[in-house]
């Protein structure tokens, strides 16, 4: 395994960073692997080095942090590796849409009092003292920005949170938070977990040049576009897995451009002239863009976890980066709106 800074931070992390979305209950989603299920993805990333595991307190309504954090501490020395969380969607009952109020009032949303006692209610499910980084997981439409980052300015003060992080969200609103940071004397957000992949790579335009210049580290997810670039989605099939029945819908709003099939060709090429997996290569690929930290790949079987460890040793050409890239076409902004 490789390491590196997240940003300008001197908090060191492995390349590939482990989803733990995919560990908690299948009462929450019939892909999810229960604890016990988990227990070897967890053990087997320690064993390959990765140090850096991202959840939710959303995932699994909570269940998620909870198997991560029994497994880290079963299996890793806590004091090496890097503990990632996020806040904003509800805890209780369902929200009405993608920036709805749930019907539990203060159980979502970026208001001081959700994120000050979501942050009290990870931290006893991950059973830990302080998050290393704690991430916004959308930015509220509702409540100004100045609340949101005071209250985490408090956290950090208080020792409850080391390194505050962003997801996707606009270019613009990103810049904002951090001038506002900057002009309050509060800390700033040290890294962006956003939608980038070889399908999707529109965060090329405004974020990657952003995060770029200013420090930031990139944590991308879906970095196989949902099972597009590992080569086991095919042209014309429907996706016959749990997650794909569970949910469809966000499936076809991600990822329903005929045209992103020619990008998984040309994956499938350089692949095979190579003999190694599609998603080595696709994840090789996010790792040499500039500003790219880490990928954050999901594991429901071992070969997953294996794949993304061999991806950190491939140094593809500038022949087969331009045979990659070539098939590209835009998109509209996905998966986050």
């Amino acid at each position: 395994m490789q390491y590196t800074n997240l940003g300008r931070t001197g908090l060191n992390v492995s390349r590939i960073a482990l989803g733990c979305m995919s560990y908690g209950t299948p009462a929450w989603r019939p892909w999810v692997l229960d604890e016990e299920a988990a227990q070897p993805f967890f053990r087997r990333a320690v064993e390959l080095g990765i140090n850096f595991f991202d959840t939710a307190d959303m995932y699994s309504r909570g269940v998620s942090e909870e198997v991560t954090g029994r497994a880290l501490r079963k299996y890793a020395r806590l004091d090496e590796v890097v503990v990632a969380t996020k806040v904003y969607f509800p805890m209780r009952g369902e929200a009405a849409g993608p920036h709805k109020r749930a019907g539990a009032p203060n159980m979502s949303g970026l208001g001081r009092k959700h994120v000050v006692q979501a942050c009290e209610a990870s931290l006893k499910r991950l059973g830990l003292d302080t998050i290393d980084l704690y991430q916004l997981h959308r930015l509220d439409p509702v409540v100004p920005l100045e609340e949101t980052l005071a209250a985490l300015d408090l956290l950090i003060r208080q020792g409850k949170v080391r390194y505050i992080g962003s997801s996707s969200t606009y270019a613009f609103k990103l810049m904002q938070a951090l001038g506002l940071s900057d002009s309050h004397g509060w800390p700033r957000f040290v890294s962006m977990q956003n939608h980038y992949n070889l399908v999707y790579r529109e965060e090329e335009r405004e974020m990657l040049p952003l995060c770029r210049q200013e420090g930031i580290g990139v944590i991308p997810w879906s970095p196989l576009a949902r099972g597009m670039l590992a080569g086991t989605r095919h042209r014309g099939e429907k996706p016959t897995t749990a997650r794909a029945d569970s949910d469809a819908g966000l499936a076809a709003e991600l990822y329903d451009a005929p045209e992103d099939w020619a990008v998984v060709d040309a994956t499938l090429a350089v692949a095979a002239a190579r003999n190694v997996s599609p998603a080595e290569v696709a994840l090789a690929w996010l790792l040499q863009k500039p500003g790219v930290t880490a990928p954050i790949v999901g594991a429901t079987k071992l070969e997953h976890l294996e794949a993304a460890a061999r991806a950190v040793e491939i140094t593809l050409t500038e022949a087969e980066v331009k045979a990659l890239e070539a098939p590209y076409r835009p998109h509209a902004v996905r998966g986050w709106l």
